[in-house]
């Protein structure tokens, strides 16, 4: 069936009551989510097997993805209903701005997930030690299209340095594990929910201590130039094998998407389904442990609210500051 067909089918049924017949008819949509080394993927799938399951009719499907700017890109293209992304390219995306330019994207955010950290992984051995150490070695930006790339470029501008300035490799973290246990590697860029299963391949690695580096010190000069969308965050100790001190990091929070013109109803209905199986998702990745009422709030989301969240929000007392 075709997704708009989907959406206007959606607008079709003023209730949306579960068990209406018109629900019964087969309707498939999809889920952008990320690589498969990292967190949107299997998360997403989580979502899409909660959703298949417990609303009659619904045949929900997660897609890999690059990320979140390719997430954006497929929601203002109609090629997925639901997507993954960090609140700072939503934020472009719904202003036009950067990868966005002329195309902004019309989206609503259904509720806050959990905040992205960004790693800089390396290990021991390449003489990098804090950020600005990267010139000159071989450093992965993270997969083309990817809220990563987005970060790993604008880390690297406020440092003063251009990708010519860097070994550039285009890799994403999975990919970036094995460059670096090859010898090919001396560190990447990725942003995610710790634990990311590539980071915690590389670190189990016999005869690899990897490091992870600051990024903290950059969130100050970020939020004056792209918007409060940042914030100073740490990645715990013991987050990853032999990780010992807690890493100052850059947080950036995840929110799931909708397009603007969801119906409210339908949109009540997935986030109303995604919050009343929390411990399905939690079971699949501890980074849901931060998708809590507490951290549904206007501030950690770039995108306006849907008018069906605000609707399950309010019945519930969740209150959005």
């Amino acid at each position: 069936m075709d997704r708009r067909h989907f959406i206007a089918a959606g607008a079709a049924s003023a209730a949306w009551a579960l068990s209406r017949p018109a629900l019964a008819q087969a309707q498939q949509f999809s889920i952008a989510t990320g690589t498969t080394g990292a967190v949107y993927y299997p998360l997403g799938g989580a979502m899409a097997n909660i959703l298949s399951k417990k609303v009659p009719g619904w045949a929900v499907t997660a897609e890999a993805t690059a990320g979140s700017v390719a997430n954006m890109h497929m929601i203002r293209d109609g090629k997925a209903e639901m997507a993954l992304t960090q609140c700072d390219t939503a934020y472009d995306a719904i202003k036009g701005l950067d990868k966005f330019v002329g195309k902004p994207v019309e989206s609503r955010t259904l509720c806050v997930v959990y905040p992205n950290l960004v790693h800089f992984v390396t290990m021991e051995g390449t003489g990098i030690n804090k950020l600005s150490d990267i010139k000159g070695k071989r450093i992965s930006t993270s997969a083309p299209v990817s809220g990563s790339e987005v970060m790993a470029q604008r880390a690297m501008e406020e440092l003063g340095l251009k990708n010519t300035d860097i070994k550039r490799e285009r890799l994403a973290p999975a990919e970036s594990t094995n460059a670096m246990k090859d010898g090919k590697l001396d560190g990447y860029f990725f942003n995610g929910g710790p634990p990311v299963a590539a980071i915690t391949d590389l670190a189990a690695t016999q005869g690899i201590k990897i490091k992870l580096i600051d990024t903290a010190e950059l969130v100050p000069a970020l939020n004056k130039k792209y918007g409060p969308v940042f914030s100073a965050s740490k990645i715990k100790a013991k987050s990853y094998p032999n990780q010992n001190e807690d890493v100052p990091v850059i947080a950036i929070w995840n929110i799931l998407i909708v397009p603007a013109k969801m119906p409210d109803a339908q949109a009540y209905t997935i986030i109303k389904t995604l919050w009343e199986n929390h411990p399905d998702l939690l079971a699949t990745h501890k980074a849901t442990t931060d998708m809590v009422a507490e951290n549904q709030k206007t501030a950690n989301s770039s995108v306006p609210f849907h008018p069906g969240a605000l609707k399950y929000f309010a019945e519930k007392g969740i209150k959005l500051s």
